[in-house]
């Protein structure tokens, strides 16, 4: 049988499709825009069939019917980390959390930690030699693949064919279903003055042929905006989006200068636009790989001059980041913080950088504060942390002791709690 009778013998309906779930199986579905609609709307339609069925992934980014506390019995989501569709779901107690740092996913689903008895992808058209690219998320969704009973996948021609460790044989597709509805686009965040004065200090840390990890939101772009003069910049990072498509455009990422997979651009998932998708459809400049790969401190640190720029919520004097909850409510993940935060640490010439605005809710309340609240998901610990970027300035706190790391804060701190902080440090000991 040729790959092409092989292909339309899999053809089914999502609703047949997701036929294949048994009770008690859990399904594993990439990140972000990697989820296949089609495939997650048959499930919610027919959700009360089953019982104790999970869906686990992380950034869920459509609130589907089935992440509906009414029927978690049935089908329940389990978040890797918490976006817009799933955090109140978490606040609320019905969706579960299962803590992780990014880079160990797929190990903790090779071990069977996590379970992966199905798998639901997004996948582009099937080539001559009859292999898929799931380019938008190969994170852990590769782990699963290898572990699945049954591997459906939601085959969509607006789905970029790229290159690297994110391809699966059609003899190893249980059921494919077509769809040719766009791919959901995300924009890029709003920047106002305060994200364009931290993005300043930033850029100026930023020497000529670093190699970056950016996050995604309004800093790390503001971060972006100000790169274009600059020159031979690599760019090996979790998430690939149009901020970082911005640079390679312009010229500033030419890869050439990488000490470690020197002109490859190297991603694990896509959060942008169509135009980023067209990029990335066989470019080879750029590689998608498995988050094991992306992620691991070991490896991504082969890269000297490696600049890992990642946001938290709020810091304490002791450089303790809380990136992921407020208080003991969650709000989004570790994700690759800890991950990059450490490859940067071990990279040659790295630089691992945390950038936050100074203050909250309109200015009232400070970000920098004494000690993080009670219960607070530290993402980032004191033992990790070096750069940490406000609006007001740079405190490199690696190597310093606890009193230099308060003074070191509070410099840049908003002006209008330096006082209460300098207090605070003083009862703590730290000044």
């Amino acid at each position: 049988m040729s790959f092409a009778q092989t292909y339309r013998s899999k053809l089914a309906t999502a609703l047949e499709a997701v036929g294949c779930v048994r009770d008690g199986d859990r399904i594993i579905v990439p990140t972000g825009v990697g989820e296949p609609p089609a495939l997650l709307g048959a499930l919610s339609s027919r959700r009360r069939e089953w019982h104790d069925v999970t869906v686990a992934q992380i950034l869920a980014m459509r609130k589907y019917d089935y992440i509906d506390p009414a029927t978690t019995d049935h089908v329940r989501h389990v978040a890797l980390f918490f976006g817009g569709a799933t955090r109140a779901g978490g606040k609320e107690g019905w969706i579960d959390f299962t803590p992780n740092c990014f880079s160990e996913v797929p190990q903790m689903i090779a071990r069977g930690e996590i379970g992966a008895d199905v798998v639901f992808s997004m996948a582009s058209p099937m080539d001559a030699h009859g292999w898929f690219s799931l380019s938008l998320g190969a994170d852990y969704t590769m782990a699963a693949v290898a572990r699945a009973r049954a591997v459906v996948l939601e085959v969509n021609p607006n789905v970029p064919f790229a290159y690297g460790d994110c391809h699966i044989h059609v003899s190893q597709v249980a059921a494919l279903v077509e769809s040719g509805d766009p791919v959901l686009e995300v924009g890029l965040p709003t920047i106002g003055p305060v994200q364009e004065a931290i993005g300043h200090h930033v850029a100026e840390m930023i020497e000529d042929g670093s190699t970056l990890q950016i996050g995604y939101g309004g800093i790390p772009d503001a971060v972006v905006m100000q790169l274009a003069r600059k020159n031979d910049l690599g760019i090996h990072t979790e998430m690939l989006g149009d901020g970082i498509l911005s640079l390679i455009e312009c010229g500033a990422v030419t890869n050439r200068r990488k000490t470690w997979l020197p002109g490859k651009s190297i991603a694990t998932f896509a959060l942008g636009s169509a135009k980023l998708h067209r990029f990335m459809d066989r470019n080879p400049a750029l590689e998608m790989h498995p988050v094991d790969f992306t992620n691991d401190p070991a490896l991504a640190s082969r890269n000297d001059n490696l600049i890992a720029i990642n946001a938290t919520l709020q810091i304490d004097l002791l450089g303790q980041c809380g990136s992921e909850s407020l208080a003991h409510r969650p709000y989004s993940g570790t994700g690759g913080q800890a991950d990059f935060v450490r490859a940067a640490n071990r990279s040659r010439g790295g630089k691992a950088i945390i950038v936050l605005p100074s203050t909250a809710v309109g200015g009232t309340v400070s970000r920098i504060v004494p000690t993080l609240a009670a219960g607070t998901h530290v993402s980032t610990s004191k033992n990790d942390i070096n750069y940490v970027v406000t609006e007001h300035g740079v405190a490199q706190l690696r190597g310093k002791s606890a009193r230099q790391r308060a003074a070191a804060l509070i410099a840049i701190a908003h002006p209008d709690f330096r006082h209460d902080l300098l207090q605070d440090a003083r009862k703590l000991g730290y000044a």
